[in-house]
């Protein structure tokens, strides 16, 4: 169900109705009040002083003879605007500062992270009282300090939400393609975290509301001659006992408004959240509990970098000397995960990454397209990709490189629905890099787009254009993430396990498409997988990794002919099937006690036998015969 539909759903309920109804008498309240009964409202009459319930004063009158329901209907205007206005700028300057970590990054996004953390750590309305007592004695000093007060906690709710979309195949794209941080942030961040921070505004506008009438009632808020429910009630408590009203009536007001609020959010909670039938306060909740990845992207900010030496040959697209990857540990030290890796990819050429999971596969092609963030550390004696020098720095590539990168470089991510952002249209995703690269018009982006998309066959381009992710089969996500690195003229497709989830079928289409690309424009392809069959029918050349290492880069027509030298590359050939494998035993597997560490890639096997006991037999520690 759209959210459009929710929405009307939510709002025929009986709590819906119920919403409308409450909302827009208090706006009425609030826009007419003042206009209908201002005048009648501050008039004073010493012979009605404190009188009783009457016909002409449904809930009597004050100490100053004033008409105490219309003194309430009056100040509704004073206390819900200000009630309004305090959670218009807690929230925007709370959502503000919970996305700054991420468009900072490094020490400094930490840093505004461990502040946020320290505010939580504090009552909000005892934060409120504090800076009301700083700004001032006024209604707009008190509903500064409500703002103040909400900042830490939105900033906290933002953070944990906008960080687990930061980890997502899209935001990743967005940053291969050279996008600055900040409009990553309001394009692809914002609009996924928007819902849940629209439905806890509205029930936060409640709490507000009290919040205010509390600053009021102890005389931090609305002072004499205004006057709004808060200021209503301290003067009401002093008579409470003479008339009684004067208290109830404005107290009774405060508590149906904010019950307004939070009727609104229940109604806002089930129109804008699939999980419309489960309780807001639990959806709330888990929203502020910090998730482990979101815990992780507190940390992850920044990207640490390569030094460019050598050039390259002139037809190599990508050269890369000694790159290594390391993780800080207890003590200070750090843990290589990728060690030492060189190798170079020529224009046109087709090369597979193999190896198991942890081998570092992912981890170097992350380090090639700068997304490996902080605290990892990345370095490399030299790196060159298309005659431009990938030196990096703690921010990840330089600006500069930014436009070169996102016409050349393309990346295709494993999971194809977490390769586009759910809440833009497809087509919309994959004109980005014309408008943002390539100069293009509006309308020249979006004409590009579809032609790039017919180029995948995709069926229906025009139609499909402006379609969300969602409505795409899984194959059709993949092809569209394709279609939007061709709108540059990549040199390199950097395509990480790109046909994992996907069925059989829908895989081949995959693997031809790389591959008409490729042999239609000269496109050079490092293609990880696990599947080494797949690797060994797609590529011309393979690197193996193996614990971090490249142990072994050879040609595909020799690992196919059982040429490989290491150890290693032998026992994955022999774990793969084939129509000669013995159907009465089990298909062979590499045991996890073995180890390959040491070994040197010398050395051919004559025969290997594909059972699991065959491999373990190998001479890992040295080269076998």
């Amino acid at each position: 169900m759209t959210t459009n539909r929710r929405l009307l759903a939510a709002l025929r309920s009986p709590l819906g109705v119920l919403a409308v109804l409450a909302c827009a008498a208090l706006a009425f309240l609030a826009i007419f009040g003042p206009v209908l009964w201002g005048e009648q409202a501050a008039a004073t009459n010493t012979a009605l002083i404190s009188q009783p319930p009457s016909p002409e004063h449904v809930f009597g009158t004050d100490g100053s003879g004033r008409d105490i329901l219309l003194r309430t209907l009056v100040a509704a205007r004073l206390s819900v605007t200000m009630a309004l206005a305090a959670t218009a700028v807690g929230v925007v300057s709370g959502v503000l500062v919970g996305l700054l970590p991420l468009v900072l990054g490094g020490r400094v996004g930490r840093w505004i992270v461990a502040g946020i953390n320290i505010g939580v750590a504090f009552p909000g309305l005892l934060l409120a009282i504090a800076f009301s007592v700083i700004l001032g004695q006024s209604g707009v000093a008190a509903s500064l300090a409500i703002a103040i007060a909400m900042m830490p906690n939105y900033g906290r709710l933002t953070h944990n939400l906008a960080a687990s979309v930061w980890g997502r195949d899209y935001v990743s794209a967005a940053l291969v393609l050279g996008i600055p941080k900040r409009v990553i942030v309001f394009r692809h961040v914002l609009p996924n975290v928007r819902d849940p921070l629209i439905v806890n505004a509205a029930i936060t506008a409640g709490g507000t509301l009290v919040s205010f009438a509390g600053l009021s009632f102890l005389g931090l808020g609305v002072q004499v001659p205004q006057y709004d429910w808060g200021r209503m009630l301290n003067e009401g408590v002093a008579r409470i006992f003479v008339t009684p009203a004067a208290a109830l009536v404005p107290g009774i007001a405060i508590i149906l408004a904010g019950l307004t609020f939070v009727l609104l959010g229940e109604v806002l909670g089930k129109a804008l959240t699939p999980e419309g039938t489960r309780s807001l306060s639990a959806r709330a909740l888990r929203s502020l509990m910090p998730t482990r990845r979101g815990a992780e992207a507190q940390r992850h900010a920044g990207a640490a970098g390569a030094v460019g030496a050598a050039q390259p040959a002139v037809d190599t697209v990508l050269s890369v000397r000694d790159l290594r990857v390391s993780a800080p540990q207890a003590g200070g030290t750090l843990k290589p995960l990728v060690e030492g890796v060189s190798f170079d990819i020529a224009r046109g050429e087709i090369v597979g990454v193999v190896g198991e999971s942890g081998s570092g596969k992912s981890l170097t092609l992350m380090s090639v397209a700068g997304l490996v963030e902080a605290p990892l550390h990345v370095s490399a004696a030299a790196a060159h990709f298309d005659g431009e020098s990938l030196t990096l720095s703690e921010h990840g590539h330089p600006a500069s490189l930014n436009h070169h990168l996102g016409q050349r470089l393309a990346m295709v991510f494993q999971d194809p629905m977490s390769s586009l952002n759910p809440a833009i249209h497809v087509g919309d995703q994959v004109a980005e890099t014309g408008l943002l690269h390539l100069d293009m018009s509006r309308a020249g982006a979006k004409a590009a787009a579809i032609e790039r998309l017919t180029d995948v066959r995709i069926p229906d381009p025009e139609r499909r254009y402006g379609q969300y992710p969602h409505e795409y089969s899984g194959g059709m996500r993949q092809r569209a993430m394709i279609a939007a690195g061709l709108m540059g003229t990549p040199s390199l497709i950097l395509a990480d396990e790109p046909t994992t989830a996907l069925d059989v079928t829908v895989q081949a289409g995959i693997l031809e498409l790389l591959k008409r690309i490729n042999e239609a424009e000269g496109t050079a392809i490092m293609f990880v997988s696990h599947d080494i069959a797949v690797v060994t029918s797609l590529c011309t050349r393979v690197i193996v990794m193996y614990r971090g290492k490249l142990v072994e880069d050879i040609t595909a027509d020799d690992l196919r002919a059982g040429n490989a030298a290491h150890p290693y590359t032998r026992a994955l050939m022999a774990t793969v099937p084939t129509m000669d494998s013995p159907r009465g035993e089990p298909m062979a597997s590499i045991p996890d006690d073995a180890d390959f560490s040491g070994t040197s890639p010398i050395g051919v096997i004559e025969e290997l036998v594909p059972t699991t006991e065959a491999i373990r037999q190998l001479d890992f520690e040295g080269p076998t015969r």
